[in-house]
């Protein structure tokens, strides 16, 4: 089967090649053919090739790896009251970042403009080789379901506004933005492919917590993140629980789970109890620094999510569950309780082997995870080579 040039680059940019005379062993293509696509990499400043790598110590000259330095894509990960923006260079590697406050809810007539603003000063600002460099694309992730064929949120009752809103016009607004393609994602979905460039290197069958204001579920089967009919699998913090039986959910039903054990319902278990928070964040700040209310309430919410997440892990049997999101920065805290509900209830061959572990990056994996969507999208073969015919 004939290899494009996009194919070629796959190869070099996963690590599976870093020669020429890889490609052809991978590809079963002539030396001619795989000169002739390589020169093609080469001229639209895609990939580095030896006498390149040779001048800075790198590979010999028969050498051929991804130009990280060709362009950058940008990240916004839009939260319920607080969003991330960054800047990544083709390799994956964080060059810009900032987060932007806002009135929980806000829609995307308040929140796009400014993040696309901050993300064009960030442009901007960055020096050296990725200084003025084309943008390939940009990943955003929204809590919620989400199309990605179309590019929106379908079901955000915690954003209101922002269903079928297309979200291409706002970048648009920056003219060294415009015609760059915009690839959405669900917010817990994203938070899993981080992990790709994480605890997926060495696993590759994982479920991923998202513990924050709400609850969600990122699945990664055989390597790939699983997003199920309509792009709704993980919506765990809305399955229904005895425990919360009649209490109504932010999502406009009653009886979910996030009404017992999300973020949002913590803050106001502490509103309660006569100590008021503004955000799950401040409710962690106070279990970081000894709180032991706090850290009771956060362990208790990790135990209920156990008890529905012991049933995911039955069903799906991975080799690691991984939690990130706000409750993870008190992990010790918040997977005790996890892991006193997920041994009790789930299979004993399930946990024979399971690791439960804290986010690969921390508070940053929502924007990483964007910036992995969208170099999956800009980098793919059928991409590249229609970039390389215009």
């Amino acid at each position: 089967m004939t290899s494009s040039a996009g194919d070629l680059l796959d190869l070099v940019r996963t690590g599976r090649a870093g020669s020429r005379s890889d490609l052809r062993r991978l590809t079963g293509l002539s030396r001619t053919a795989v000169t002739s696509r390589v020169s093609a990499l080469a001229d639209a400043g895609l990939v580095l090739l030896g006498d390149e790598l040779a001048s800075t110590g790198g590979r010999p000259a028969a050498g051929v790896v991804l130009n990280t330095a060709a362009g950058v894509v940008l990240a916004a990960a839009v939260g319920r009251s607080r969003s991330q923006v960054a800047v990544f260079d083709l390799g994956g590697r964080e060059l810009a970042t900032d987060s932007l406050d806002h009135e929980s809810g806000t829609g995307p007539d308040e929140v796009m403009p400014r993040a696309v603003a901050r993300l064009a000063e960030l442009c901007g600002a960055l020096e050296g080789p990725h200084r003025g460099g084309p943008v390939f694309g940009m990943g955003i992730s929204l809590p919620g379901t989400v199309d990605p064929a179309r590019g929106v949120s379908i079901d955000s009752p915690v954003m209101g506004g922002w269903d079928d809103v297309a979200l291409t016009p706002y970048l648009a607004e920056v003219s060294d933005f415009v015609g760059v393609p915009i690839f959405v994602g669900n917010d817990a979905d994203v938070l899993a492919r981080s992990e790709r460039m994480g605890h997926a290197q060495d696993h590759t069958d994982l479920l991923v917590v998202k513990a924050s204001t709400g609850l969600g579920l990122g699945i990664i089967s055989e390597g790939r993140v699983v997003s199920g009919y309509r792009g709704a699998a993980g919506e765990i913090g809305h399955t229904k629980v005895d425990e919360a039986a009649g209490l109504p959910c932010r999502c406009g039903d009653v009886g979910c789970l996030e009404t017992v054990a999300g973020g949002w319902a913590l803050v106001a278990r502490m509103a309660e109890a006569g100590r008021p928070v503004g955000h799950v964040r401040d409710l962690v700040g106070l279990a970081l620094a000894g709180d032991a209310e706090a850290k009771q309430l956060l362990r208790e919410s990790g135990r209920k999510l156990g008890d529905v997440l012991a049933v995911a892990i039955n069903l799906l049997n991975p080799q690691s569950v991984v939690i990130g999101g706000d409750m993870a920065l008190v992990f010790d805290v918040y997977a005790a309780g996890v892991r006193e509900s997920v041994y009790a209830r789930a299979s004993a061959l399930a946990t024979r082997d399971l690791q439960m572990v804290p986010a690969t990056y921390g508070d940053r994996a929502g924007v990483v995870g964007c910036a992995a969507m969208a170099l999956d999208q800009v980098l793919r073969p059928s991409a590249v080579d229609a970039r390389l015919r215009r």
